[in-house]
Order: structure tokens, then C-alpha cells, then sequence
């Protein structure tokens, strides 16, 4: 999604890759998740397309719209005409994918992806998809963390914030809290009982 939809990354003005830059960057990173051939030219729009439909699921669980999440996987459920099917490849044993019924790799894919989603969405982790906090950056991202606590796309993105909060900090900007006051030292020594 990251890839192919336009927006801003890691604090610049992003564009998706275009002709046959897409083409090119579509087929890489298909054939990095294991399709075996490049896409065409249509395909490669297509992929584009739902990359775009994917992300705005993505924004809407981010600002707390599950409803509009729910309703935009379904309506790629039923659009892509995804349907659940047991498969073994490459000497592995049989385990389930989601396909398109017309068994087109565009429909084939935003039926696995729509079908991911429908199962995250259901489920308690549904919060685990967020869009990057960083100014000047808006990238998806799955948090995989133990505690559920990311909110950058990378780490790029959290050292460009915590280096412009350092900084600021430095300058004098920012305050760390409320002003302190004068504690009388006895107030904070332990007690000799």
C-alpha cells in the first residue's frame, strides 16, 4: 500500500511510481510475496487500485471508524468475489487462501487482502492498524509489537520525531513539565525511625 498510493513519507511529498516503473515495482514485490511471473501493465493499475481502496480501510480504523472500515472490506469481499479454498504448494501441506472467482490476480489479490482484513477487523486487534503519527507522513502500518503501542510506519519516522522534539527541547521550546519548585531538603531525605 505504502508503494503504490501517493501522499507523504517520512516527512516528504510522495508519488507513486508510475508506466513502467509500476510495472516493474509492482512485479518485484508480487513475486517477493511468491506470484511467479510478471504483471502487465493492466495488472499492475489494478494492484495500484486496490492498494488505494486497502489504505483507505487503514485511515478509517485510524481515526475510529470501524463501521466505514467494515463496510469498505465488504464491499471488496464481494467485489473481488473472494472465496475461501484449501491449497498445497511448493511441498507445503494443505492451508486455506482466499480467491477471486473469476481467478484474475488483481480480484485474486483483493480477495486474500479483503479477507485479511475482514479477520483482523473482527477480531480484538482490529486497532493493530494504524497510519504513521510523524508530521509529514502518512503510511500504513501493521503494529506487531507485544503491547500495541506503535504509532510510526518506521523507525525512520520515530527517530525524525524524537530528534525534533530533542532539539526543540534544546532550544528551549518545549517544557519538559510544570515548572518545579524549591523542596526543602529534608522533605526528601528518608526518615530515621
Amino acid at each position: 500500500m505504502n508503494l503504490l498510493t501517493a501522499g507523504q513519507a517520512r516527512g516528504r511529498d510522495y508519488q507513486p511510481p508510475s508506466g513502467s516503473r509500476l510495472i516493474g515495482e509492482v512485479s518485484r514485490t508480487l513475486r517477493d510475496a511468491g506470484t511467479r511471473r510478471d504483471v502487465t501493465a493492466d495488472e499492475a493499475a489494478g494492484i495500484e487500485a486496490v492498494a488505494s481502496v486497502l489504505r483507505d480501510v487503514f485511515v478509517a480504523v485510524s481515526a475510529g471508524d470501524i463501521d466505514t472500515a467494515a463496510r469498505t472490506v465488504n464491499q471488496m469481499l464481494t467485489f473481488s468475489g473472494a472465496r475461501p479454498e484449501l491449497e498445497r504448494h511448493d511441498g507445503s501441506g494443505w492451508h486455506l487462501h482466499y480467491t477471486s472467482a473469476d481467478r484474475t490476480m488483481v480480484n485474486g489479490w483483493a480477495a486474500g487482502c479483503a479477507a485479511s482484513l475482514a479477520v483482523v477487523l473482527g477480531g480484538p486487534l482490529y486497532d493493530r492498524l494504524g497510519v504513521c503519527t510523524a508530521p509529514h507522513c502518512d503510511r500504513v502500518y501493521v503494529d506487531i509489537s507485544r503491547n500495541g503501542t506503535r504509532r510510526f510506519c518506521s523507525t525512520a519516522c520515530q527517530n525524525r520525531v524524537k530528534t525534533a522534539a530533542f532539539r526543540a527541547r534544546q532550544a528551549g521550546t518545549i517544557t519538559a513539565g510544570p515548572a518545579s519548585r524549591d523542596i526543602p531538603a529534608d522533605a526528601i531525605r528518608p526518615s530515621r525511625s
